[in-house]
């Protein structure tokens, strides 16, 4: 625009003729507009697109004040032309050349009133900028100044807003919300599902002008659900739009500096240097983000940035014509970038964009072990995907990430086909060899023995610092636990635990689990519950439902809440650990045997003798595929023999003790009268006194005296001293 356009202060902004933004994003930035009525300055920064021209004009429309809307343009720039032109809008006689006179006119005003400045953006001089903050420093209280540009003006604004004196608007205060886009998709033609509206804002980041631009490119489409799942920045009409609005301001070396820098998904000053091989990006950056272009600031300081993703997918698409051999390179100067920088997600993201399969698959497996031990597995599938079958077959690192992966819900067979796929082709790293050993060791398809030693061998060829040394630890302390060295097996599972706290989680909180079971072997009571609470602590952080490995730690808690009379706590526990399990698809012999075994000893605990038999039944089967787990053999016998001590008519289906009555049997050795435990227990005598003849009854006796001793007998109660205790309040 070579010109200033005035309507003085007589005239109303007529409304124009377009497509509304929407009632729901239009009342709700009206009333924040509302609020800020009694700030000198208003100020609208946003691309193009944003509409907001269009919101002035509702909000002005519904003003009682009197408005004056200046249009300004390059010639502005001349502070005396820029005088004149506010001076014609506003009415006023000042001398139309002197500021100073316009800025005393200005503050003598009596009617209240509203000068909006419309394509800030335009004055460029600090001369002319300091026309508009000499006037909105004159302005009366219950007038203002409200300007609106696509660029950040060489304006005070920090020390304005910190004073009080002023608001702002940006892109992130107009886009549209995921409901405002709704409406304003149907009003323009478009109704979607809901998930199809998703996709779309977060394509357009809410982008009014890009909402409505999709909704012109997608309507009438035969499948507009598929076309939303390929609408982007490349779409035609979306393209044009950005070349003329956004790209069209900008020189040569701007937009080529902008789409060499499309295969970033975040920007900055020395990524952008690197990427580039130049100097200077911070500059442009933070130029951009105060132009027209949709840069947008991450941070306050100027340090990160990124595209809006519909130029981004515009210019992408103009480097893949232009340059198609070119983008692998960037990807590939991106991804050393970041790797030297220790974000090896990203890393990874861009070496596979570059179709370098090898470095994918190298720096994957360096992630691998904190993703599947620190229960992200899911994170690992998602990048899996990105490659075919047999490019995971040819590459030991990829095949080794599937196993790991596979490792983790159980799939033992699939563990074992990937591990040979990456054994067929190992060359002599000591890192991919430790990750074949650490793998067959989790399978353990040959027995505790031979787990045991490939463990060990493991840990030996692992670096240091590595995560697999951690499950190492756990494999080596669990064997030696089971074949019956504890002292052996103590020692390799603290030092899991400590190697697992960070980079391990998922196994720090196993190792505490096995540590709480030594302890409960040793008959402490008081050590093995802090290990057992310590380990459900960490699964819990850790989210059992993406870690089902960690059945064992609730196994466990089921055990200790059962032996310390917490019923309810045990039992969902106990029901925990079985959903946990079942989840595995295919479990180690051993670990299959202990979880069930420990389960069936909470289950005997809770007076369950159906389900203690069950469980008991199937760690017998899969202990016959290991002969080498003594402590389980004495695990299950032992088991055996206090299941035996009950009658066949017993504690069996019916007459199993229901929760009330665990709850007055477990205060039967106690002095305590029937009236003084339902006080505890905070029901009556007469409910007690039922309770205690059910009890009874399942038992098989006639006092209180013999129900506590046959109690004790089958492991339903321990010393009565260590019962009182713990019920005390």
């Amino acid at each position: 625009m070579t010109y200033a356009s005035v309507l003085p202060i007589a005239e109303r902004r007529p409304r124009r003729s377009r497509v509304r933004a929407g009632a729901l994003r239009r009342e709700r930035l009206l009333r924040r507009l509302a609020q800020a009525a009694d700030v000198p300055l208003t100020l609208l920064v946003a691309p193009a697109g944003y509409g907001k021209t269009t919101l002035l004009e509702h909000w002005l429309e519904h003003d009682p004040r009197q408005v004056a809307w200046l249009t300004v343009g390059e010639p502005d720039n001349d502070p005396d032309r820029l005088v004149a032109s506010i001076a014609l809008a506003l009415g006023d006689d000042a001398p139309a050349g002197t500021l100073v006179g316009l800025a005393d006119a200005v503050e003598r005003r009596a009617d209240e009133f509203v000068l909006v400045i419309d394509d800030l953006h335009h004055l460029t001089s600090p001369d002319a900028l300091g026309v508009v903050m000499a006037v909105a420093d004159a302005v009366p209280a219950g007038s203002q100044v409200v300007a609106a540009g696509r660029g950040e003006p060489d304006l005070p604004v920090g020390r304005l807003r910190a004073q009080g004196r002023m608001i702002d608007l940006r892109a992130r205060d107009l886009a549209m919300t995921p409901r405002e886009a709704a409406a304003m998709l149907s009003v323009a033609g478009l109704d979607l599902a809901p998930e199809d509206v998703l996709v779309l804002h977060e394509r357009t980041a809410g982008w009014p002008a890009g909402l409505y631009l999709a909704a012109l490119s997608l309507r009438g489409l035969p499948d507009v659900h598929r076309a939303v799942g390929h609408f982007g920045g490349d779409d035609r009409l979306v393209a044009d739009y950005v070349r003329d609005e956004l790209l069209d301001p900008l020189d040569g070396e701007q937009i080529a500096f902008l789409e060499q820098t499309s295969v970033l998904e975040e920007l900055s000053g020395p990524l952008c240097d690197a990427v580039l091989r130049r100097h200077g990006s911070g500059r442009v950056l933070r130029d951009l983000s105060r132009s027209n272009a949709l840069v947008i600031p991450l941070d306050d300081a100027d340090g990160s940035y990124r595209c809006h993703p519909l130029l981004a997918d515009m210019l992408l698409a103009e480097l893949r014509r232009a340059r198609p051999r070119g983008e692998a390179e960037l990807h590939r100067r991106a991804g050393d970038w970041y790797a030297r920088a220790g974000d090896l997600d990203r890393a990874i993201g861009h070496a596979i964009d570059a179709g370098d399969v090898e470095r994918a698959g190298d720096l994957l497996w360096e992630t691998a072990a904190a993703r599947v031990l620190g229960g992200r597995g899911a994170d690992v599938d998602g990048l899996l995907e990105r490659f075919t079958p047999e490019q995971i077959a040819a590459h030991p690192a990829l095949a080794l990430t599937a196993a790991a992966r596979h490792l983790a819900t159980g799939e033992r067979d699939l563990v074992e086909h990937w591990t040979a796929a990456a054994r067929h082709r190992l060359d002599g790293s000591g890192a991919l060899h430790a990750g074949v050993e650490t793998m067959r060791a989790a399978v353990a398809r040959d027995g505790i023995e031979e787990m045991v030693s490939d463990a060990a061998s493991a840990y030996r060829r692992a670096p240091g610092d590595s995560p697999w040394r951690a499950l190492c630890c756990l494999l080596r302390g669990v064997g030696e636990h089971l074949r019956g060295d504890a002292t052996a097996a103590r020692a390799q599972l603290e030092e899991g635990a400590r190697r697992g706290a960070v980079a391990a989680p998922g196994v720090q909180s196993l190792c505490l689990a096995q540590l709480a079971l030594l302890a409960i072997d040793d008959g402490d009571w008081d050590q093995g519950p802090l290990l057992a609470a310590r380990a459900r602590a960490q699964a819990e952080r850790l989210g059992a439902d993406r870690h089902p490995a960690t059945a064992l730690v609730f196994a466990v808690s089921a055990l200790v809440r059962a032996h310390r009379e917490r019923v309810e706590d045990a039992q969902a526990d106990r029901q925990r650990a079985v959903a946990l399990l079942t989840s595995l698809v295919d479990n180690a012999a051993w670990y299959d045997a202990e979880v069930r075994i420990v389960l069936a000893r909470a289950a005997l605990r809770l007076g369950d003798v159906t389900g203690t038999r069950t469980l008991l039944g199937e760690a017998s089967r899969a202990l016959s595929r290991d002969p080498g787990a003594v402590v389980l053999r004495r695990w299950l016998d032992d088991m055996w023999g206090q299941v035996e001590a009950f009658t066949v008519t017993e504690l069996v289906g019916p007459s199993s003790l229901t929760t009330a009555e665990l709850r007055i049997l477990a205060l039967m050795p106690t002095h305590l009268t029937f009236r003084e435990i339902g006080g505890r227990l905070h029901v009556s005598a007469n409910t007690v006194k039922t309770h205690a003849h059910a009890v009874y009854r399942k038992l098989d006796v006639c006092s209180r005296s013999d129900a506590v001793v046959r109690a004790r007998s089958t492991g339903l109660l321990d010393d009565p001293d260590q019962v009182l205790a713990r019920s005390s309040p």
